[in-house]
């Protein structure tokens, strides 16, 4: 069985990132989406478990895509879980340079892992959740950009935070 993670803080999931899990399903037997804690430094605004419902939501129910919260050292979790590679979502050039030096870091703690670079459909490559948090932040239509339940939460989170 080949074992795949696709980790991130998901803050929030978005079309982007269903479609690089819909590509790393056709071709692992099974991924796990691993849903970060925290990310350093970067403040999320929803908590690991509603992003986690969130994530759980925004996806197909399948046989072999699995959500599970984490909090560890990425490597550390995907030996835990027994993953073989990781997943890694590209749309830039910018995107591999920082990609790249996690997979070489990761390659150092963990030479046995693999990573594989996925990228998004071009309709969907410019999507970022930053983007995405700002367009909403700003009351703006997130629609294209992400599931209707995530937009829901999304324009809730904000109501909240501006009252």
């Amino acid at each position: 069985m080949k074992k795949a993670i696709y980790a991130g803080t998901f803050d929030p999931i978005t079309y982007g990132h269903i479609d690089v899990i819909s590509r790393a399903r056709n071709i692992f037997t099974q991924v796990i989406i691993g849903v970060s804690a925290s990310a350093g430094t970067k403040k999320t605004i929803f908590t690991q478990a509603e992003r986690i419902a969130l994530v759980r939501a925004a996806l197909p129910a399948t046989q072999n895509i699995r959500v599970r919260p984490f909090s560890s050292l990425l490597v550390d979790f995907a030996k835990e879980i027994k993953a073989t590679t990781i997943i890694r979502g590209i749309r830039a050039v910018s995107d591999y340079d920082y990609e790249l030096q996690l997979a070489l870091a990761n390659r150092k703690l963990a030479p046995r892992i693999e990573t594989v670079f996925l990228m998004p459909s071009e309709k969907y490559i410019f999507i970022s959740s930053s983007l995405v948090r700002e367009i909403a932040s700003l009351d703006g239509d997130v629609s294209h950009l992400v599931p209707p339940v995530v937009a829901r939460a999304l324009k809730k989170k904000f109501i909240k935070t501006a009252r």
